[in-house]
């Protein structure tokens, strides 16, 4: 099974550095097609708005997924079940019923597709993802330090800015890496909510393979996995390096 899954990675990577433009033979080791990616303006172009986009939509669902984390877990309100519900919907609806709803929404109200409503819609599943690995943290933590806090003098604020959010840090950090990945990689939600002349690189890379795969794909597809893997391992080993301290 392993093999099956990441055997087509491997040949990617293998004619990442073949010569030829075409995947048909090996031809001989290049890098050219490397070299290439760093001369290619459109690629580029992409590449600083999925940066845009990803990085906007980690900040904001940083902040937001934290505090609805601690809402979530901390106190008590009407509705409390169904809301934790919602939040987490967007990890089990399909990214298509994503994609259209967001564009019906933004449709109805006549708000004009851009690079930022690319960021909106990321924010959307991008807050779950923060959210549920605060969450995680969060319920594995002492709350009678926030309570002792307080009998100390305290207040709310200064508790949670200096004794719940060191704490949850590792747990922020991890999902934020999470999230990041995750919005640097979507098409299907971006190519929905995108303005008209505004690419991120999957939309990109979407384009160019309709007429073929070429070896500079292949050069930018190598970098994108090896990115992502680093990023995926390094937020696990956050999140686990911060289990093992609070335990």
């Amino acid at each position: 099974m392993y093999l099956f899954m990441y055997l087509p990675i491997f040949v990617l990577a293998f004619y990442s550095f073949n010569t030829s433009p075409y995947s048909a033979g090996w031809q001989g080791f290049t890098l050219k097609w490397y070299q290439q990616l760093l001369q290619d303006s459109r690629l580029l172009t992409a590449l600083q708005n999925s940066l845009v986009v990803a990085l906007c939509a980690v900040v904001i669902s940083a902040v937001l997924g934290t505090l609805m984390a601690v809402g979530l877990g901390r106190y008590r309100f009407p509705g409390k079940t169904i809301y934790r519900g919602i939040s987490y919907l967007p990890m089990i609806i399909p990214d298509i019923a994503i994609a259209v709803a967001t564009l019906v929404f933004l449709a109805t109200f006549a708000i004009p597709l851009s690079l930022w409503t690319i960021v909106a819609a990321h924010i959307v599943f991008c807050l779950a993802y923060v959210g549920i690995v605060v969450s995680a943290r969060l319920a594995k933590l002492d709350p009678h330090l926030e309570e002792a806090a307080l009998d100390l003098g305290a207040t709310p604020l200064q508790a949670f800015v200096k004794v719940l959010l060191p704490q949850l840090m590792p747990g922020i950090v991890a999902g934020c890496l999470l999230a990041f990945v995750l919005s640097l990689d979507d098409f299907l939600i971006s190519s929905f909510t995108a303005g008209s002349g505004t690419n991120t690189l999957p939309m990109e890379i979407f384009s160019r393979i309709r007429t073929g795969v070429k070896p500079d794909i292949n050069a930018l597809s190598v970098i994108l996995i090896i990115v992502s893997g680093c990023v995926a391992f390094l937020a696990e080993y956050i999140r686990d390096r911060g289990e093992k301290e609070s335990s």
